[in-house]
């Protein structure tokens, strides 16, 4: 770290230490800063370049966010560029967090982020789908999910160009990653496939070659990723969606740690205002996105797993899912879930299945848009 960098760490620390002690004891100096905590103040913090990114609520809420300490969220999936992850990211790149008085702290290798979350050790991570946060939810309690970014399920399954239709894969080898998702699972059987004559295999290799040279015949796969890669490279193979079935689902889900939300409803508000904030800079602006992910994932080694060229490919295809809703992205309802909850009831293999309303909550999202515009402070 620079000494530019160690002194603005430094400004940024005593300014939010500021706002959340308060009190008549602060200095006339203190007080200065203190006014910075509010909207009023925006303008002026932002015209002087000493000055960090002035913070954009009340000195009240400043101290009511400041308060909860370190906000914890789990990447899951790295620096992947998705919504629920990529928007997490740039909220704490471009400041967002702190304009809200909100000390959030990154964890980008943590596959296990429903158990860090359930267990309260993090607060904040996201899910692939609706289907993941059920199955999660068979086994926990203490998870909710607060935001569903879109009504196209993410799955595909991608095979080798001499597959034609799912039904000839009785007899050959299909490969899936930790498990087959429901709706792969009721694509199958849409198509008429006894999976008993399938051969299943589960992958560890990501190369999405393997399909195309012949090493398995089709993948459970995410669509957005390994089949942009051989559409990139020029390579034939054939992909089946959930919707060439006309089957229903949804795109990564945010989840809160349920105590913590129930303890602290408008901190958790304010964390999802500014991620969406930064989610709505992503889809208004693709590349600049793209660009600083890609930069965040080379500095803190995971560059090769995630190349900028990739990453564009994801975005573009992911932004669109997100935008495909017809609503406010994050927004989410219990009718969004119905169709993949019948699913997982279905192929699921859970003895009980929670009710969609006992594992969402379909309000806190939605409040914080008025008329389908994000309400940010002091616009």
């Amino acid at each position: 770290m620079s000494g530019e960098e160690l002194v603005t760490k430094v400004k940024r620390q005593s300014y939010r230490a500021m706002c959340a002690s308060g009190g008549p004891i602060l200095s006339a100096l203190a007080a200065l800063w203190l006014a910075g905590c509010s909207p009023q103040a925006d303008a002026q913090a932002s015209a002087d370049p000493g000055v960090p990114e002035g913070v954009l609520i009340s000195t009240e809420a400043c101290e009511r966010n400041s308060a909860v300490g370190t906000i914890v969220y789990v990447s899951g999936y790295g620096y992947s560029a998705s919504a629920g992850q990529l928007d997490v990211f740039l909220a704490k790149e471009m400041g967002y967090f702190d304009a809200l008085c909100l000390d959030v702290e990154i964890n980008a290798g943590g596959a296990n982020g429903q158990q860090l979350v359930s267990s309260g050790q993090a607060q904040f991570t996201a899910l692939g789908s609706a289907s993941d946060v059920i199955l999660a939810a068979a086994n926990s309690s203490n998870l909710t999910a607060v935001a569903t970014y879109g009504t196209t399920s993410p799955f595909s399954i991608f095979a080798h160009e001499d597959v034609t239709s799912l039904k000839e894969l009785e007899g050959r080898k299909l490969g899936y990653f930790i498990n087959i998702t429901p709706i792969a699972k009721a694509m199958l059987d849409s198509a008429g496939v006894d999976v008993s004559k399938v051969e299943l295999i589960r992958m560890t290799n990501y190369d999405p070659t393997v399909v195309t040279r012949g090493q398995v015949d089709a993948i459970v796969g995410y669509a957005s990723n390994q089949p942009e890669r051989l559409r990139a490279m020029g390579l034939p193979f054939n992909e089946f969606r959930p919707a060439d079935y006309d089957l229903q689902g949804t795109y990564n889900v945010m989840e809160v740690n349920t105590q913590f939300l129930n303890e602290n409803r408008e901190v958790v508000a304010d964390f999802m205002r500014a991620t969406l904030k930064a989610l709505h800079h992503c889809l208004d602006d693709e590349a600049d996105c793209v660009e600083r992910i890609s930069v965040l994932a080379e500095e803190n080694n995971q560059g090769s797993a995630f190349p900028a060229d990739q990453q564009a490919r994801t975005w573009a295809v992911e932004a669109g899912w997100v935008r495909a809703t017809g609503k406010a992205p994050g927004v989410q309802s219990i009718a969004d879930w119905e169709a993949e909850h019948a699913m997982v009831a279905q192929y699921g293999d859970l003895r009980t299945l929670p009710a969609i309303e006992d594992m969402m909550d379909p309000d806190l999202v939605a409040s914080l848009y008025v008329d389908g515009e994000l309400q940010w402070p002091g616009e």
